[in-house]
């Protein structure tokens, strides 16, 4: 089977070939068989019912500094392709959703992974609170007295904002710190969005782990663990990654949420796990498949392939 296979993503001549994911999952693409064409968000349009896109013929090879050679722009209509890549990074903004709504009106017939409308109904720090027991102790709320309230409860706690990515502006506040109230003014200056505030669990000094889904099964998990002194535990904050095997906990985890992924269409899922604990479920463009696979892991980018192989030649 050869598909036509097209890639919304940040450009891709910035991307670091060793550990991005959407580079594995467009090389594994290619080593197919499958015709790659990649443009970025902003070069999407709706014209009188159709979706277009702007883009160029990608070729890649795992060189560095050398990755990738593409054609001339030429647009497009997206409903030729068999199946998008939805993979640009947060921020889940406005620009983003939007972009969710275009791709919608071209899917199931082109397959758009994931499912643009349950990535839209399913933003990564809201989606989980849909599953008892798998959060700590966990308040969404732009009201500054429940929060106040939420800290003299728990104690140590966790402040994130709630449609951020990559660690981004997470950051813990003791019991006693006295920041929170300037941290909230600077979260109320960027915008009117609501903030996450969790209990801190100390087991995030052992790892912040992350487990890849394909289409609701777990398929290996990689430890992140945060550098020194911080609380981030993200590869693009300095976290470390080192392999790890999936718990009898982990697996608890994703057999809860593993039917609601399938059901969605949410094909390529990672959840961050720590300790016992869920606290995200990462939809949009999930990381880690690259060190999953150097560890000697699954390779998530084949298992992801060899589903929409089969999704697509009963089309």
């Amino acid at each position: 089977m050869t598909l036509s296979v097209a890639i919304q993503m940040d450009p891709v001549e910035g991307i670091n070939i060793e550990t991005d994911t959407t580079f594995l999952l467009m090389l594994e693409a290619q080593t197919r068989g499958h015709g790659l064409w990649v443009y970025t968000p902003d070069k999407l349009s709706l014209e009188d019912g159709k979706v277009l896109g702007r883009g160029r013929a990608l070729n890649l090879q795992a060189v560095k500094g050398d990755h990738h050679k593409t054609g001339e722009y030429e647009t497009r209509d997206m409903a030729e392709f068999d199946v998008v890549l939805m993979r640009q990074d947060p921020p889940f903004d406005m620009a983003y959703v939007t972009a969710t709504h275009f791709l919608e009106r071209i899917h199931p017939k082109t397959l758009v992974v994931n499912n643009p409308a349950e990535v839209r109904n399913a933003p990564e720090k809201l989606f989980v609170t849909s599953f008892a027991g798998v959060q700590p102790p966990t308040l969404i709320t732009s009201d500054r007295e429940a929060i106040y309230d939420f800290r003299a409860r728990h104690g140590d706690i966790v402040l994130k904002p709630l449609h951020g990515g990559g660690g981004s502006g997470v950051v813990r506040l003791r019991a006693d710190d006295p920041n929170l109230d300037a941290l909230l003014e600077l979260h109320a200056m960027i915008g009117r969005d609501q903030v996450v505030v969790q209990k801190f669990i100390p087991a995030v000094s052992a790892g912040d782990k992350r487990v890849i889904l394909i289409d609701g099964a777990p398929v290996g998990a990689i430890n992140r663990i945060p550098a020194k002194d911080q609380v981030r535990s993200n590869l693009a904050r300095g976290g470390r990654a080192e392999a790890i095997e999936l718990t009898k906990r982990d697996l608890e985890l994703c057999a809860i949420i593993g039917p609601e992924l399938k059901r969605r269409g949410l094909l390529f899922v990672g959840i961050d796990v720590i300790g016992d604990y869920m606290t995200e479920i990462n939809v949009t463009s999930p990381t880690g498949a690259q060190q999953l696979k150097r560890f000697g892991g699954a390779d998530a980018a084949a298992a992801l392939w060899d589903r929409i192989e089969v999704i697509r030649s009963v089309k």
